[in-house]
Protein backbone atom coordinates (compact mmCIF):
# COMPACT_ATOMS: atom_id res chain seq x y z
CA UNK A 1 0.00 0.00 0.00
CA UNK A 2 1.24 3.54 -1.15
CA UNK A 3 1.44 5.82 1.78
CA UNK A 4 -1.70 8.13 0.61
CA UNK A 5 -3.82 4.78 1.37
CA UNK A 6 -6.23 5.92 4.06
CA UNK A 7 -7.90 2.26 4.52
CA UNK A 8 -7.79 -1.39 3.95
CA UNK A 9 -8.99 -2.68 0.79
CA UNK A 10 -12.47 -4.52 1.61
CA UNK A 11 -12.81 -8.41 1.46
CA UNK A 12 -13.05 -9.65 -2.35
CA UNK A 13 -11.86 -6.29 -3.68
CA UNK A 14 -10.67 -7.62 -7.30
CA UNK A 15 -9.04 -4.91 -8.53
CA UNK A 16 -5.72 -5.75 -6.04
CA UNK A 17 -6.44 -9.25 -5.36
CA UNK A 18 -9.11 -11.00 -2.93
CA UNK A 19 -7.32 -10.15 0.10
CA UNK A 20 -4.69 -7.75 -0.64
CA UNK A 21 -4.32 -5.07 1.76
CA UNK A 22 -6.75 -6.29 4.33
CA UNK A 23 -6.69 -6.88 7.70
CA UNK A 24 -7.93 -9.72 9.62
CA UNK A 25 -9.37 -9.35 12.33
CA UNK A 26 -12.87 -11.54 12.73
CA UNK A 27 -14.07 -14.73 11.05
CA UNK A 28 -17.66 -12.72 10.36
CA UNK A 29 -14.91 -11.53 7.52
CA UNK A 30 -15.38 -15.11 5.91
CA UNK A 31 -17.94 -16.71 3.91
CA UNK A 32 -17.53 -20.15 2.54
CA UNK A 33 -16.16 -19.23 -0.82
CA UNK A 34 -13.48 -17.49 1.17
CA UNK A 35 -12.41 -20.20 3.06
CA UNK A 36 -12.20 -22.48 -0.21
CA UNK A 37 -9.99 -20.09 -1.73
CA UNK A 38 -7.44 -19.47 1.93
CA UNK A 39 -7.72 -23.49 1.86
CA UNK A 40 -6.69 -23.66 -1.91
CA UNK A 41 -3.66 -21.38 -1.34
CA UNK A 42 -3.03 -23.35 1.57
CA UNK A 43 -2.56 -26.65 0.22
CA UNK A 44 -0.68 -25.25 -2.71
CA UNK A 45 2.02 -23.76 0.44
CA UNK A 46 2.16 -27.16 1.55
CA UNK A 47 2.89 -28.75 -1.49
CA UNK A 48 6.12 -25.91 -1.79
CA UNK A 49 7.02 -26.68 1.84
CA UNK A 50 7.22 -30.23 1.28
CA UNK A 51 8.94 -30.10 -1.95
CA UNK A 52 11.30 -27.35 -2.07
CA UNK A 53 10.96 -25.98 2.13
CA UNK A 54 11.33 -22.10 1.33
CA UNK A 55 10.64 -19.69 -1.62
CA UNK A 56 11.10 -16.03 -2.61
CA UNK A 57 7.65 -15.17 -2.57
CA UNK A 58 7.57 -12.69 0.07
CA UNK A 59 11.42 -12.15 -0.24
CA UNK A 60 12.18 -8.21 1.09
CA UNK A 61 8.48 -7.73 3.30
CA UNK A 62 8.82 -7.61 6.38
CA UNK A 63 6.41 -8.47 9.25
CA UNK A 64 6.39 -7.08 12.96
CA UNK A 65 5.22 -9.85 15.43
CA UNK A 66 3.85 -7.65 18.39
CA UNK A 67 2.70 -10.03 21.07
CA UNK A 68 1.41 -8.73 24.53
CA UNK A 69 0.69 -11.60 25.88
CA UNK A 70 2.72 -14.52 26.20
CA UNK A 71 2.89 -17.07 22.81
CA UNK A 72 5.05 -20.21 21.77
CA UNK A 73 2.47 -21.58 19.13
CA UNK A 74 0.64 -18.48 17.28
CA UNK A 75 3.93 -16.41 17.32
CA UNK A 76 6.51 -19.25 16.27
CA UNK A 77 4.22 -19.93 13.96
CA UNK A 78 3.80 -16.75 12.36
CA UNK A 79 7.28 -16.38 12.24
CA UNK A 80 7.89 -19.83 10.91
CA UNK A 81 5.33 -18.76 7.74
CA UNK A 82 7.33 -15.42 7.02
CA UNK A 83 10.41 -16.99 6.60
CA UNK A 84 9.53 -19.74 4.56
CA UNK A 85 8.02 -17.61 2.52
CA UNK A 86 11.52 -15.67 2.04
CA UNK A 87 10.51 -12.44 4.44
CA UNK A 88 12.50 -11.58 7.61
CA UNK A 89 10.32 -11.14 11.03
CA UNK A 90 10.60 -8.20 13.73
CA UNK A 91 9.91 -10.50 17.23
CA UNK A 92 8.44 -8.13 19.97
CA UNK A 93 7.64 -11.03 22.55
CA UNK A 94 8.55 -8.70 25.84
CA UNK A 95 6.03 -5.88 25.44
CA UNK A 96 6.02 -4.93 29.09
CA UNK A 97 10.22 -4.02 28.33
CA UNK A 98 9.47 -1.52 25.24
CA UNK A 99 7.91 1.72 25.17
CA UNK A 100 4.44 0.54 26.02
CA UNK A 101 5.85 0.50 29.85
CA UNK A 102 6.67 4.40 29.58
CA UNK A 103 3.06 4.54 29.05
CA UNK A 104 2.71 4.51 24.89
CA UNK A 105 -0.53 3.99 23.23
CA UNK A 106 -1.09 1.09 21.19
CA UNK A 107 -2.09 3.08 18.16
CA UNK A 108 1.38 4.94 18.47
CA UNK A 109 3.02 1.58 18.91
CA UNK A 110 1.21 -0.01 15.32
CA UNK A 111 1.69 3.79 13.64
CA UNK A 112 5.69 3.36 14.79
CA UNK A 113 5.74 -0.34 13.81
CA UNK A 114 4.30 0.13 10.27
CA UNK A 115 7.06 2.46 9.40
CA UNK A 116 9.26 -0.38 9.36
CA UNK A 117 7.20 -3.53 8.38
CA UNK A 118 4.53 -4.33 6.06
CA UNK A 119 2.19 -6.37 8.05
CA UNK A 120 1.65 -6.65 11.37
CA UNK A 121 0.41 -9.40 13.61
CA UNK A 122 -1.05 -8.48 17.16
CA UNK A 123 -1.84 -10.52 20.06
CA UNK A 124 -3.49 -8.71 23.16
CA UNK A 125 -5.25 -9.08 26.26
CA UNK A 126 -8.26 -6.51 25.83
CA UNK A 127 -10.96 -7.88 23.38
CA UNK A 128 -11.09 -5.49 20.65
CA UNK A 129 -7.10 -4.23 20.11
CA UNK A 130 -7.00 -5.73 17.33
CA UNK A 131 -9.76 -3.67 15.65
CA UNK A 132 -8.47 -0.58 17.62
CA UNK A 133 -5.01 -1.32 16.07
CA UNK A 134 -6.46 -1.68 12.28
CA UNK A 135 -8.05 1.42 12.78
CA UNK A 136 -4.83 3.54 13.16
CA UNK A 137 -2.31 1.59 10.82
CA UNK A 138 -2.45 1.75 7.23
CA UNK A 139 -0.95 -1.35 6.86
CA UNK A 140 -2.57 -4.97 6.98
CA UNK A 141 -3.38 -6.09 10.89
CA UNK A 142 -3.69 -9.62 11.34
CA UNK A 143 -5.34 -10.80 14.83
CA UNK A 144 -3.86 -13.15 16.65
CA UNK A 145 -5.66 -13.40 19.49
CA UNK A 146 -7.27 -10.66 21.88
CA UNK A 147 -8.42 -11.69 25.10
CA UNK A 148 -10.72 -14.13 25.52
CA UNK A 149 -12.88 -12.15 22.30
CA UNK A 150 -11.69 -13.93 18.59
CA UNK A 151 -8.68 -15.65 17.39
CA UNK A 152 -9.51 -15.79 13.67
CA UNK A 153 -6.28 -17.51 12.22
CA UNK A 154 -6.73 -20.34 14.49
CA UNK A 155 -10.54 -20.53 13.64
CA UNK A 156 -8.89 -20.93 10.39
CA UNK A 157 -6.49 -23.69 10.85
CA UNK A 158 -9.01 -25.46 12.86
CA UNK A 159 -11.32 -25.79 10.40
CA UNK A 160 -8.58 -26.42 7.69
CA UNK A 161 -7.57 -29.51 10.24
CA UNK A 162 -10.79 -30.27 10.37
CA UNK A 163 -10.99 -30.49 6.00
CA UNK A 164 -8.27 -32.62 6.03
CA UNK A 165 -8.38 -35.08 8.88
CA UNK A 166 -12.03 -36.16 7.80
CA UNK A 167 -12.37 -34.84 4.30
CA UNK A 168 -15.38 -32.69 4.58
CA UNK A 169 -16.91 -29.71 6.50
CA UNK A 170 -21.06 -29.62 5.79
CA UNK A 171 -23.43 -31.56 8.38
CA UNK A 172 -21.00 -32.68 11.12
CA UNK A 173 -21.41 -33.22 14.75
CA UNK A 174 -18.48 -30.97 16.97
CA UNK A 175 -18.63 -30.90 20.40
CA UNK A 176 -16.46 -28.75 22.54
CA UNK A 177 -15.44 -29.39 25.98
CA UNK A 178 -13.48 -27.53 28.88
CA UNK A 179 -13.21 -23.73 29.02
CA UNK A 180 -15.84 -22.36 26.59
CA UNK A 181 -16.37 -18.88 28.59
CA UNK A 182 -12.90 -17.76 28.10
CA UNK A 183 -11.51 -20.04 25.20
CA UNK A 184 -11.28 -17.54 22.23
CA UNK A 185 -10.52 -20.46 19.92
CA UNK A 186 -14.17 -22.13 20.18
CA UNK A 187 -15.34 -18.72 19.77
CA UNK A 188 -14.01 -18.16 16.37
CA UNK A 189 -14.41 -21.67 15.70
CA UNK A 190 -18.04 -21.93 16.39
CA UNK A 191 -18.76 -19.40 14.03
CA UNK A 192 -17.23 -20.19 11.17
CA UNK A 193 -18.77 -24.20 11.52
CA UNK A 194 -22.38 -22.09 11.79
CA UNK A 195 -21.23 -21.53 7.81
CA UNK A 196 -21.58 -25.44 7.40
CA UNK A 197 -24.66 -26.71 9.10
CA UNK A 198 -22.73 -28.12 11.86
CA UNK A 199 -24.52 -30.00 15.26
CA UNK A 200 -22.50 -28.42 17.90
CA UNK A 201 -22.67 -29.50 21.68
CA UNK A 202 -21.12 -27.45 24.25
CA UNK A 203 -19.80 -29.27 27.14
CA UNK A 204 -18.26 -27.27 30.18
CA UNK A 205 -18.81 -26.93 34.20
CA UNK A 206 -21.32 -23.91 34.74
CA UNK A 207 -18.85 -21.73 35.32
CA UNK A 208 -17.27 -21.48 32.08
CA UNK A 209 -20.27 -21.99 29.81
CA UNK A 210 -20.08 -20.67 26.09
CA UNK A 211 -20.93 -16.99 26.13
CA UNK A 212 -24.57 -16.10 25.28
CA UNK A 213 -22.91 -13.62 22.64
CA UNK A 214 -21.97 -16.72 20.75
CA UNK A 215 -25.02 -18.82 21.40
CA UNK A 216 -27.09 -16.34 20.62
CA UNK A 217 -25.49 -15.73 16.72
CA UNK A 218 -25.87 -19.48 16.21
CA UNK A 219 -29.67 -19.13 17.05
CA UNK A 220 -30.09 -16.28 14.76
CA UNK A 221 -27.94 -18.44 12.03
CA UNK A 222 -30.37 -21.58 13.22
CA UNK A 223 -27.43 -23.60 14.24
CA UNK A 224 -28.51 -26.49 16.34
CA UNK A 225 -26.41 -26.68 19.84
CA UNK A 226 -26.79 -27.67 23.33
CA UNK A 227 -25.00 -27.51 26.07
CA UNK A 228 -23.87 -30.54 28.70
CA UNK A 229 -22.08 -31.03 31.77
CA UNK A 230 -21.00 -34.44 30.65
CA UNK A 231 -19.22 -35.71 27.73
CA UNK A 232 -20.18 -39.76 27.54
CA UNK A 233 -23.75 -39.01 26.46
CA UNK A 234 -22.52 -37.10 23.50
CA UNK A 235 -19.12 -38.35 22.76
CA UNK A 236 -20.23 -41.74 20.53
CA UNK A 237 -21.51 -39.18 17.94
CA UNK A 238 -19.02 -36.60 17.85
CA UNK A 239 -17.08 -36.23 14.25
CA UNK A 240 -14.82 -33.67 15.94
CA UNK A 241 -13.74 -33.64 19.44
CA UNK A 242 -12.31 -29.81 20.36
CA UNK A 243 -10.75 -29.96 23.41
CA UNK A 244 -9.59 -26.60 25.55
CA UNK A 245 -7.56 -26.06 28.75
CA UNK A 246 -9.00 -23.81 31.30
CA UNK A 247 -7.19 -21.27 31.48
CA UNK A 248 -5.55 -19.44 35.07
CA UNK A 249 -4.95 -16.46 33.41
CA UNK A 250 -8.49 -15.33 32.83
CA UNK A 251 -9.36 -15.98 36.48
CA UNK A 252 -9.23 -13.83 39.22
CA UNK A 253 -10.33 -16.53 41.50
CA UNK A 254 -7.65 -18.78 41.68
CA UNK A 255 -9.51 -21.19 44.20
CA UNK A 256 -12.29 -21.09 41.27
CA UNK A 257 -9.50 -21.87 39.00
CA UNK A 258 -8.11 -25.22 41.05
CA UNK A 259 -11.12 -26.42 41.24
CA UNK A 260 -12.32 -26.71 37.61
CA UNK A 261 -9.21 -27.46 36.11
CA UNK A 262 -9.63 -31.36 35.86
CA UNK A 263 -12.86 -30.82 34.89
CA UNK A 264 -12.36 -33.21 31.82
CA UNK A 265 -9.92 -35.07 31.17
CA UNK A 266 -9.06 -37.17 28.25
CA UNK A 267 -7.68 -40.97 28.82
CA UNK A 268 -7.28 -44.08 26.52
CA UNK A 269 -10.70 -44.91 28.25
CA UNK A 270 -12.20 -42.11 26.95
CA UNK A 271 -11.55 -42.70 23.48
CA UNK A 272 -12.96 -46.25 23.58
CA UNK A 273 -16.26 -44.69 23.27
CA UNK A 274 -15.85 -42.24 20.71
CA UNK A 275 -16.00 -43.11 16.48
CA UNK A 276 -13.37 -44.87 15.01
CA UNK A 277 -12.79 -42.29 12.70
CA UNK A 278 -12.86 -38.87 14.95
CA UNK A 279 -10.47 -36.07 14.92
CA UNK A 280 -8.85 -35.16 18.41
CA UNK A 281 -8.09 -31.45 18.38
CA UNK A 282 -6.94 -29.24 21.01
CA UNK A 283 -5.22 -25.50 20.37
CA UNK A 284 -2.22 -26.42 22.99
CA UNK A 285 -0.82 -25.09 25.58
CA UNK A 286 -2.50 -28.49 27.62
CA UNK A 287 -1.77 -28.52 31.01
CA UNK A 288 -3.51 -32.23 31.60
CA UNK A 289 -6.86 -32.59 30.17
CA UNK A 290 -5.50 -34.65 27.31
CA UNK A 291 -3.65 -37.74 29.14
CA UNK A 292 -0.11 -38.24 27.01
CA UNK A 293 -1.09 -42.19 26.62
CA UNK A 294 -3.93 -40.42 23.75
CA UNK A 295 -0.87 -38.91 21.05
CA UNK A 296 -0.44 -41.91 19.88
CA UNK A 297 -4.13 -42.41 19.01
CA UNK A 298 -4.35 -41.98 15.01
CA UNK A 299 -7.62 -39.98 15.95
CA UNK A 300 -5.51 -37.35 17.62
CA UNK A 301 -4.65 -34.55 15.38
CA UNK A 302 -3.44 -31.45 18.01
CA UNK A 303 0.17 -31.63 16.70
CA UNK A 304 -0.84 -32.40 13.02
CA UNK A 305 -3.08 -29.69 13.52
CA UNK A 306 -0.26 -27.21 14.57
CA UNK A 307 1.49 -28.09 10.99
CA UNK A 308 -1.31 -27.34 9.29
CA UNK A 309 -1.56 -23.76 10.91
CA UNK A 310 1.87 -23.01 9.52
CA UNK A 311 0.22 -23.63 6.38
CA UNK A 312 -2.78 -21.44 6.38
CA UNK A 313 -1.00 -18.78 8.35
CA UNK A 314 1.50 -18.54 4.75
CA UNK A 315 -1.50 -18.33 2.88
CA UNK A 316 -2.78 -15.50 5.14
CA UNK A 317 0.72 -13.70 4.93
CA UNK A 318 0.91 -14.15 1.23
CA UNK A 319 -2.90 -13.24 0.33
CA UNK A 320 -2.84 -9.88 2.85
CA UNK A 321 0.41 -8.87 1.02
CA UNK A 322 -1.02 -9.43 -2.35
CA UNK A 323 1.41 -11.81 -3.75
CA UNK A 324 -1.27 -15.16 -3.34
Amino acid sequence: MTPSSSAHLPLGDQRSGRFYGKDILTVAQFGREDLEYVFGVAEAMRTMVQHIGTIDLLKGKILANLFYEPSTRTQSSFMAAMQRLGGSVIPISEVRYSSVSKGESLPDTVRTLECYADVIVLRHHEVGAAAQAAEAARKPIINAGDGPGEHPTQALLDLFTIREELGRLDGLTVTMLGDLKFGRTVHSLSRLLSLFGAKLHFVSPEQLRMPAKVTDELTARGISYVEHTSLSAVLPETDVLYVTRVQKERFEDLALYESLKHAFIITPETMKLAKPKMALMHPLPRVGEISTDVDADPRAAYFRQMEYGLYVRMALLAMVLGKA
